[in-house]
């Protein structure tokens, strides 16, 4: 289990000197994801894709959990109004059910990709002011060393907190 530690650096410097100590570190570059205010130079840095970004994971979630409910609901709706006998019933309910949970990770992932991260919430104004954000993904038995060797060799870095990380796609 992986933990994601949260850190604001001031400026470009600074966050590729956090970036170059995580990666003798031996935290790995596809770990790391760094976060600046559009049109900033990230040159050096490993920049966040469009899942830490926006909130296309979540949308996606809630899309498949809404949809499927929805489907499944409209699938009785059409077996309780057209009777159909033996396992066309079944069928009906399922077809609407997976059609549904289809449509709605679609449609809820497509308006999550237009939506800032929510996880990032806290961040969204330090981000504004032309701070970076670093996102790093650490093994939980490292998190300790990470933080200290952080405080230590960064004291300009803000810690941002701490939680599990569960990755979108394994």
């Amino acid at each position: 289990m992986r933990r994601r530690l949260y850190y604001v650096m001031p400026d470009l410097t600074s966050a590729r000197g956090i970036m170059d100590d995580l990666l003798l570190a031996r935290i790995e570059e596809r770990h790391i994801h760094c976060l600046g205010k559009r049109g900033t130079s990230m040159e050096g840095l490993h920049e966040a894709n469009v899942l830490q970004k926006t909130d296309i994971v979540h949308g996606a979630q809630v899309g498949l959990l809404l949809g499927a409910l929805l489907g499944c609901i409209v699938g009785g709706a059409v077996v309780w109004y057209f009777p159909v006998a033996g396992i066309w019933q079944t069928v009906t309910v399922l077809a609407g059910t997976i059609i549904g949970a289809l449509l709605g990770v679609w449609v809820s992932s497509m308006v999550g990709s237009s939506v800032p991260n929510s996880r990032l919430a806290n961040f969204h104004q330090l981000i504004e002011e032309g701070k970076i954000l670093v996102m790093v993904d650490v093994p939980e038995h490292k998190v300790e060393a990470i933080k200290t060797l952080m405080g230590e060799r960064h004291p300009q870095a803000a810690h941002g907190g701490l939680e599990p990380h569960i990755p979108a796609f394994p």
